[in-house]
């Protein structure tokens, strides 16, 4: 193609960027990583974690590459949620902003708070006011968990790869935010037959113990394959 002539040059040109909204799960809640702004305009104000798209990347490179300068974890579940691109969204100038959320394990991520962009897990049942349209970002990103979690089994996402029965239950109140009966859960779940029991017990919340399961996610696969559907 020749590089002689510029192409749209009658047309204006925007900046636009990617932001993350990063959902994670701990002591029993679901929980979100921002930072507080290091530079102009809102700087110190609360923010989600994104980043400008560069020459030559495309939006999900872009937004792979943002989750990884954070956490050094790759490989993770991110899903491209919508556009934001009200004109004035941004007031230093013309920006569209396309948001992804991405569910990582809390525990692969407990240095947060030290890292260098300042991370901090938040209670979604206590976030703080955050810049331009963030927080319209995540309402959107938690309704969209919401839907996925009650018909993929994304929600294992934010889970060790070892987990109770009373842990999983608790992370599908955490994304549904209400009580769900243990007896009905349970056999909810053991029916559909994508976990593997492992013959050791977490007894870190009692003396009993409770067994501890892992996600068939290739059983899963096939299953899929055949027709079956996840469904919680």
């Amino acid at each position: 193609m020749s590089t002689d002539k510029q192409f749209y040059k009658e047309h204006p040109t925007f900046h636009v960027a990617v932001d993350s909204i990063i959902f994670g799960f701990d002591q029993g809640e679901l929980k979100l990583l921002i930072h507080k702004r290091k530079f102009e305009p809102a700087k110190g104000e609360w923010s989600l974690f994104g980043g400008f798209v560069q020459q030559g990347e495309s939006l999900d490179e872009a937004a792979n590459r943002v989750l990884f300068e954070l956490t050094g974890l790759e490989k993770i579940y991110m899903e491209e949620l919508q556009s934001y691109g009200e004109a004035d969204r941004d007031p230093a100038g013309r920006v569209i902003s396309v948001a992804y959320y991405a569910l990582i394990p809390a525990k692969e991520f407990i240095e947060a708070g030290n890292s260098k962009y300042g991370a901090t897990w938040v209670s979604v049942k206590d976030l703080p006011p955050m810049i331009m349209d963030h927080g319209v970002m995540v309402k959107k990103g938690l309704r969209r968990l919401k839907r996925r979690a009650a018909s993929q089994p994304i929600g294992f996402e934010l889970l060790p790869g070892e987990f109770t029965m009373p842990q999983l239950q608790s992370l599908y109140e955490a994304i549904y935010q209400e009580e769900l009966d243990k007896r009905n859960f349970r056999k909810k779940i053991l029916a559909m037959d994508v976990l593997i029991k492992l013959d050791r017990k977490d007894k870190s919340s009692s003396r009993k113990g409770a067994f501890l399961y892992r996600f068939d996610q290739k059983k899963y696969k096939k299953l899929v394959n055949g027709g079956y559907n996840f469904t919680i």
